[in-house]
């Protein structure tokens, strides 16, 4: 069973990457603890945690807020995402089981159903799971979970980029040469088209963020 600051952690995790809880939001662990009826000894665990991952960063005042990283910092962080997540596809290529090849060619083309229907939080939540697939499909449990702890870091910044017209169409076109590239064990191929789909993807979140500093400026 897990302890209370374990359930508090996830909770306020899954707020985070969900995008509830945004870059830059305080966390006051008073409220944090009347909200989960608990002393501010577990939520303070728990936001410590937190902090281990990078989701939140805590200075030396005991302030917390959700991580808000530098755009040099983030450049930095997706490009470790695309080099870990282009050695994701081209191990999948190679080690894929047959089963695991159906399934993650089933699951592209459920996806499809959803950019038709223009359901942006169905296929956020879809692509998540196509990616883990593909992490999954390395046959290698240390670089998959490197590699979602990775993504972690960066899901508020990913989800973003799905406010951006037109991104739920391109996002699949991308995944349609990755998956087929799997489909064929081409390794070479499936690293290079998950390569420009991290691009694409960071290209996004750059362009969805200059577009909210703009308004603001207004």
């Amino acid at each position: 069973m897990p302890t209370s600051s374990e359930t508090i952690r996830h909770a306020l995790a899954q707020r985070i990457v969900s995008g509830d809880l945004e870059p830059g939001t305080a966390l006051d662990e008073t409220r944090l603890a009347a909200e989960f009826n608990v002393s501010r000894t577990p939520v303070r665990e728990a936001l410590r945690k937190l902090g281990v991952t990078g989701l939140v960063q805590q200075s030396s005042h005991r302030r917390t807020i959700v991580a808000k990283p530098s755009d040099k910092e983030l450049a930095n962080i997706f490009f470790v995402m695309a080099q870990l997540e282009t050695l994701c596809a081209g191990q999948s290529a190679l080690n894929m089981t047959t089963r695991q090849r159906h399934f993650l060619q089933a699951m592209h083309e459920e996806m499809a159903i959803l950019v038709r229907s223009g359901s942006g939080k169905d296929y956020t939540l879809a692509n998540e799971a196509f990616h883990s697939a593909i992490y999954e499909g390395t046959g290698n449990s240390y670089l998959a979970e490197l590699t979602a702890n990775t993504r972690l870091r960066l899901q508020p910044f990913r989800r973003a980029q799905f406010e951006t017209p037109g991104r739920l169409a391109a996002s699949h076109a991308e995944h349609s040469a990755v998956v087929e590239a799997i489909l064929r064990a081409d390794r070479d191929t499936a690293e290079q088209a998950m390569r420009a789909h991290i691009g694409y993807v960071e290209g996004a979140w750059k362009r969805f963020s200059n577009r909210v500093q703009e308004r603001l400026a207004i």
